[in-house]
């Protein structure tokens, strides 16, 4: 009798073995899956966020760079009416349009009333805001606003 009995439990064990085997085997399978498709994402996002910082360096430096060249500005007119034009086209608050030209609010007022004409230095800054569209205007001064 104690043959069958030590029989039983052997094969009752080798039973339960298989069955937990063949059971973990499958979340086995399916956690290294996970794992390299995490992995798989993980070095995705990085060579996203790589490129998102190259092209947000690229960015500034396309900003901080001078808006427009000595040669350029000489033939550069100014006219009251078109800044107050040109601001009202990009949808822009006086102080917004100021800090785009790099001068106050104050002084963008002045200029469309006709009080004040930009000095020599000032005409850069505003004849480089003439060319830009709503959606780069706000670019460029959320880029303003990330330096400070």
């Amino acid at each position: 009798m104690p043959n069958l009995l030590s029989v039983l439990t052997d094969r009752i064990r080798r039973t339960a073995r298989r069955e937990i085997r063949a059971q973990t085997q499958k979340t086995r399978r399916l956690t290294a899956q996970h794992r390299r498709d995490l992995a798989a994402l993980k070095r995705q996002v990085a060579a996203l966020a790589k490129t998102v910082a190259f092209l947000e360096k690229q960015e500034q430096r396309r900003v901080a760079s001078s808006p427009a060249a000595p040669q350029e500005t000489k033939g550069v007119r100014f006219s009251a009416r078109s800044v107050k034009a040109q601001r009202a086209r990009l949808g822009l608050s006086a102080k917004d349009f100021g800090r785009l030209v790099g001068v106050s609010a104050l002084t963008i007022y002045s200029w469309e009333s006709g009080k004040s004409r930009p000095r020599a230095k000032q005409l850069p800054g505003l004849a480089a805001v003439r060319h830009l569209g709503k959606r780069e205007a706000r670019q460029r001064l959320e880029m303003i606003a990330g330096k400070k």
